[in-house]
C-alpha cells in the first residue's frame, strides 16, 4: 500500500518559533513511519522554508543553525543555497517543490499538518495557502484561525453569545507613539482601574503580555505590546484560578474534556513562567465548586462552535476569586504539544492518547476537504 504523503510544518516567523519546534518533535513521534511518507518543513524566523532531513534535531533547531548564525544577507543567501529547500506552492497539481542545489523535484501532497504557533501559522495565512493548493490540512480553517488568533474579534464573538469575559480597552500600535501616549493613557485610565493586563491582540504563548499597576508600567507595557502586534488590548485584571479545557472535533460532534489548572510560578502565567520556570505547575482534574466543571465545558464548546473551530483547540478561562464566576480568557487554535502543554494531557486523561487523536485529526482533514469540493 502506498504511503500517505504528509508535510509536517514547524518553526515559523512568530515569537513562538522555538515552542513550535518542540511541539513538532512531539507530534512527529506519534506519526507512523510505515503509514506516512513525511516531509519535514522548517520555516526560519526570516521566513525561509527548509527541508529538514535530520529529524533528531528539530527541537534544538540545528536544522536552521547555518542560516541563523550568519549576520549579513549575502552570507545568509550562500548558506541557504547549500541547504535543501521544501516549499509549498499554491499550484494544485504540483504543490510541493523540493530543491537541492540546482535540481528540483515536485510532488503532490496528500495532507498538511501545520504545527505552527502565532503569526503566519495560527492566524489563517498558511491555511489559506493550503486551500488555494487544494491540500487537505489539519486544524481550524482560515477564518476560524484568524478569528481565534485575534483577541479583539474573539471578544466580539464571546460578547455575541453571552459568555463573560474581562472588560477591555482597544488600542492601536500607532497610538503608542510618544506624541500620542498621554491621551491614550488618559483614555484607558478613565475606563479601567489598575492593575490592568496589556496584551498584543495576536500574540500567543503569553508573549508581550504585562501587568501594569500604575501609569509608568502601563506605558512600558503598551510599548512592549506594540512591538508584537498592531492591535493591543488593555484588560481589567481578573483575580482567580486559571483553568484550561481541551475541545476536539467539529460541529455538533465536538466534545470538551475535563479541565486542568495552571499554578503559575510568577504573578501571572507569562512566557517565562510557562516555559522557563520549573516551579509553574499544571494540575489535572482540580477540585472545583459544584456545577463549575460542566459550565466551563459547555462554555468551551459554545465558543469553539461560535468561532467555527475544526479539529482541535484549547479554551482558557478564569474562575474568579470570591464569586466563582467563569470568565473566558482566550482560545488557541493550534495548542502546544510540549512536555508541559495542557492539551495532550487533558486528551490523555479523557481516554484519547496523542497517537489516537493525531490520526483522527488527519482523518478529519480529509472529511472537510471532501465536503468543500
Amino acid at each position: 500500500m502506498e504511503k500517505i504523503k504528509i508535510a509536517l510544518i514547524f518553526g515559523g516567523q512568530s515569537s513562538e518559533h522555538d515552542v513550535s519546534c518542540v511541539s513538532a518533535t512531539t507530534v512527529a513521534g506519534v506519526l507512523s513511519k510505515e503509514k506516512y511518507d513525511i516531509t519535514y518543513i522548517g520555516i526560519t524566523k526570516d521566513g525561509h522554508w527548509i527541508l529538514v532531513e535530520d529529524t533528531e534535531h528539530i527541537a534544538d533547531r540545528a536544522w536552521e543553525k547555518e542560516v541563523v548564525e550568519v549576520a549579513d544577507d549575502e552570507s545568509k543567501q550562500k548558506a541557504l543555497s547549500k541547504l535543501p529547500r521544501a516549499i509549498i506552492s499554491p499550484d494544485s497539481s504540483h504543490n510541493l517543490i523540493i530543491r537541492r542545489g540546482d535540481s528540483f523535484e515536485v510532488k503532490k501532497l496528500d495532507v498538511a499538518f501545520p504545527v505552527l504557533h502565532g503569526l503566519y501559522g495560527e492566524d489563517g495565512t498558511i491555511q489559506g495557502l493550503f486551500e488555494m493548493a487544494h491540500i487537505p490540512y489539519v486544524g481550524c480553517g482560515h477564518l476560524a484561525s484568524a478569528v481565534t488568533m485575534d483577541k479583539f474579534f474573539t471578544k466580539v464573538i464571546a460578547d455575541d453569545i453571552g459568555v463573560d469575559q474581562a472588560k477591555y480597552v482597544g488600542v492601536r500600535a500607532y497610538e503608542v507613539a510618544d506624541e500620542n501616549i498621554d491621551s491614550v493613557v488618559e483614555r484607558i485610565e478613565k475606563e479601567r482601574q489598575y492593575p490592568v493586563f496589556v496584551k498584543p491582540s495576536c500574540a500567543g504563548s503569553s508573549v508581550g503580555i504585562t501587568k501594569a499597576h500604575d501609569r509608568q508600567e502601563l506605558i512600558k507595557g503598551l510599548k512592549l505590546a506594540a512591538e508584537n502586534d498592531s492591535k493591543i488590548l488593555v484588560e481589567e485584571s481578573i483575580v482567580g484560578r486559571e483553568i484550561e479545557c481541551a475541545v476536539f472535533g467539529y460541529g455538533s460532534n465536538a466534545f470538551a474534556t475535563g479541565v486542568g489548572e495552571i499554578l503559575a510560578a510568577a504573578e501571572f502565567y507569562d512566557f517565562d513562567a510557562k516555559y522557563n520556570n520549573a516551579d509553574s505547575k499544571t494540575v489535572l482534574d482540580p477540585e472545583l465548586p459544584a456545577g463549575k466543571l460542566e459550565e466551563i465545558k459547555e462554555k468551551a464548546r459554545s465558543i469553539y462552535r461560535a468561532c467555527d473551530c475544526f479539529g482541535f483547540a484549547r479554551v482558557d478561562f478564569f474562575l474568579e476569586k470570591g464569586t466563582d464566576r467563569v470568565v473566558f480568557n482566550e482560545i488557541n487554535a493550534i495548542p502546544g504539544h510540549t512536555a508541559i502543554s495542557m492539551y495532550p494531557m487533558l486528551m490523555e486523561r479523557a481516554g484519547h492518547p496523542m497517537s489516537e487523536y493525531v490520526e483522527k485529526l488527519i482523518q478529519m482533514a480529509y472529511e472537510r476537504h471532501a465536503y468543500q469540493k
